[in-house]
């Protein structure tokens, strides 16, 4: 059984179809670019960029929206999602965008109805904070980044 999520189209996703998984045992639903039939932008090295989808969710309360970078794009060209993953809360209701960034040494074109993301919906666990004084010890302790088995060496590698 899969939950049912409502979507609105705006005019400038008229043409598009709606977001998708493209194989059987994927997680995410790929996200397109809506910039109006015909057109285009150009993402330059280290510039950055919000694209719209031209879709508006209605995210069932409990869940959230999480919108990550396509290896593709990533792979081939250094074009990432900048806030992976960027979250759409389910009291969210304006168009979802995404913020793409290119890492990559060549300019980027990105055209109308280009995959840009992924849209993975997942359960939101609420919690409450309660503030203590102590914490229980573990065998990690307060140990930061690479401290579960990354040793830098001299020569600036890891091991």
């Amino acid at each position: 059984m899969s939950t049912r999520i409502a979507v609105r189209r705006l005019p400038h996703a008229a043409d598009l179809p709606l977001p998708a998984y493209e194989t059987a045992g994927a997680a995410g639903l790929d996200l397109r670019a809506a910039l109006g039939a015909g057109q285009s932008l150009t993402l330059s090295p280290a510039a950055q960029v919000l694209v719209p989808t031209g879709l508006m969710l209605q995210l069932p309360e409990g869940f959230e929206g999480q919108v990550r970078p396509r290896s593709g794009l990533a792979a081939r060209h250094g074009v990432t999602v900048l806030n992976a993953p960027g979250t759409v809360d389910s009291d969210y209701r304006g168009e979802v965008k995404v913020i793409l960034i290119n890492h990559g040494r060549a300019a980027v074109t990105i055209g109308h109805g280009d995959r840009i993301a992924q849209l993975v919906i997942a359960p939101v666990t609420r919690v409450s904070l309660v503030e203590s004084e102590t914490l229980d010890a573990t065998a990690r302790g307060a140990g930061g980044f690479g401290s579960t088995g990354m040793i830098e060496t001299s020569k600036g590698t890891s091991s």
